[in-house]
């Protein structure tokens, strides 16, 4: 029996062998799927170079559809034993909501982490010292999934994403942030343990307290140490009901102090804080689909018929949750905090909705901009950390730089605080260090085909490039940094993570994937053979 199984343990790897040098080859002759031993790999399926951006559309040369953990070991361990082949790489894709082909593998491999089998396991505390309730799940698996489960346990974990339909492994690798980042940290702020298969192959439980070092790396890690197959992610006792509150400004300074002031002074009475700017009529509606309130009535108050201004507005969202052991009246509590602000006379609005519907209210603005055809269309995102000294200067680059009458889409804007993430983590936040509060700046813009054309796309992307270099110009002194990041040289990379953060980056890739095999569309590391040294990649100071 032994003999066998060595017999064809032998003809797979072969096989596979076969596989990378049809993979190498100049001629692109893979016709069908194919079936080398325990690994099935197809030449393509419609998703592996599609991404929520419609930017890029960077095509495999196979892809890897894993039934388990161990079928994306092995495929790494044969990748990196392959001293033949020094150009395929390998992508984890989740449920490609990338903006500009993180998760593509150009004449690589993508691994389509949805094939997983979805597990979710709950643990509730049993209330003694040091007891936390988790819960267990799988690295392709939706946020929503979780959601559902464990409201069936009166549970839910801490921190969101704005957007539930986005896999575990997917907002990890890059940090997850929502209005509850401001209180709880991201995603990665809470999470317990990690399964991870490193660049390298090899299967590893890590945490803050086992292999430290690789828990870290990942966590915030743009796929380059590892993939993530499964989370243990802390989960806490789940409100029934939020009060939703939605209040508006029209004077910047006075919306970022009171952004502010709900984060700090008022911290244990919200649980929920973002805000956007109001540009144009088109704003105000775009954002009420899910806020049952009809806002639209007070687009004549902001914008009246046949005026000329160009006043820009700006809206506070925050939320208070009926926590079960609290027994507030979210009433009186809305009233408390709204004293305390300095929103527009009369220009307040609240709903009550559940937690449920509160935490999923962007699947009812995707429903509508699906039934208009708006949902697939080219989406030239572009996100930023800002620290709080440079947010006035970052509002005016942003409203000089694009159409306030032209723009399609939500600019979402608000507070986080620094201590909150854990510097451990690979994430990067902007200096300077002692700045507790950082903005998040979201330019979450779509590309109505019917409206904009390739230019018009290829215009947008050229304005974003403008914001990014201004943003981060030493000179212009606002210091700001891309989240989910976009970079097309080593340079621009080394500056996105500072001196240090990039030696402890390289150091990490070294141990974890030292022929940088794992995510190629992020675009920091050449694929390496093994003959290669890894070169210290960081500039003469």
């Amino acid at each position: 029996m032994e003999s066998s199984s060595l017999f064809r343990n032998k003809i797979s790897f072969l096989s596979f062998l076969v596989f990378l040098l049809v993979l190498s080859s100049p001629c692109k002759f893979i016709q069908s799927p194919m079936d080398f031993g325990p690994l099935n790999l197809l030449q393509t399926t419609k998703t592996a170079s599609l991404d929520f951006g419609r930017i890029y559309f960077n095509t495999p040369l196979a892809v890897l559809r894993p039934e388990s953990p161990k079928e994306i070991s092995l495929l790494l361990k044969l990748v990196s034993a392959s001293s033949f082949n020094r150009v395929i790489t390998v992508a984890a894709r989740g449920a490609g909501h990338s903006i500009n082909g993180q998760a593509q593998a150009l004449n690589g491999i993508v691994v389509e982490m949805d094939s997983l089998p979805s597990s979710i396991e709950i643990h509730k505390s049993s209330g003694g010292h040091g007891d936390y309730s988790y819960v267990d799940v799988s690295g392709g698996t939706l946020w929503i999934e979780v959601l559902e489960e464990t409201l069936k346990e009166g549970l839910a974990p801490r921190s969101w994403t704005d957007y539930l339909y986005l896999t575990i492994g997917g907002t990890l690798s890059n940090a997850g942030i929502s209005g509850q980042t401001f209180k709880y940290g991201p995603q990665i702020s809470n999470v317990l343990q990690l399964d991870v298969v490193t660049g390298t192959g090899e299967l590893v439980t890590c945490s803050p307290t086992k292999s430290s070092d690789l828990f870290y790396a990942v966590l915030g890690g743009l796929g380059q140490f590892g993939i993530i197959t499964s989370a243990r992610i802390l989960v806490q006792e789940a409100p029934t009901k939020v009060k939703w509150v939605r209040a508006f400004y029209d004077d910047f300074e006075t919306f970022t102090r009171d952004q502010e002031l709900l984060i700090t002074t008022m911290a244990d009475k919200v649980d929920y804080v973002e805000g956007f700017i109001v540009l144009n009529e088109q704003s105000i509606q775009s954002s009420s689909i899910a806020f049952s309130p009809n806002l639209t009535s007070i687009i004549p108050q902001l914008f009246p018929s046949g005026s000329s201004s160009s006043q820009i507005y700006y809206c506070i969202e925050f939320a208070i949750y009926d926590h079960p052991l609290k027994h507030s009246n979210l009433d009186q509590v809305v009233e408390e905090i709204s004293k305390k602000m300095s929103f527009m006379p009369s220009h307040i609005y609240s709903v009550e909705v559940s937690y449920f519907y509160f935490l999923n209210r962007v699947k009812v603005e995707e429903m509508n901009l699906r039934e208009h055809g708006l949902w697939d269309v080219s989406h030239p995102w572009l996100n930023m950390f800002v620290p709080k000294s440079g947010i006035p200067k970052f509002k005016e680059l942003l409203l000089e730089t694009i159409s306030s009458s032209a723009f399609e889409g939500p600019i979402l804007i608000y507070p986080i605080l620094r201590d909150k993430w854990n510097s451990n983590a690979s994430a990067v936040l902007p200096g300077p260090g002692e700045e507790r509060v950082v903005y998040i700046v979201g330019m979450l813009r779509s590309a109505n085909p019917t409206r904009c054309s390739t230019k018009c796309l290829n215009d947008f992307l050229t304005e974003n490039r403008r914001i990014t270099q201004s943003a981060s110009d030493p000179i212009i002194d606002i210091r700001a940094k891309q989240y989910l990041p976009h970079y097309s040289s080593e340079e621009q990379w080394q500056d996105h993570f500072g001196e240090h953060q990039w030696r402890r980056l390289v150091r990490r890739k070294t141990e974890y994937d030292p022929l940088n095999v794992l995510a190629p569309g992020q675009k920091i590391f050449t694929r390496r053979s093994p003959k290669e040294k890894l070169r210290p990649n960081v500039r003469s100071q």
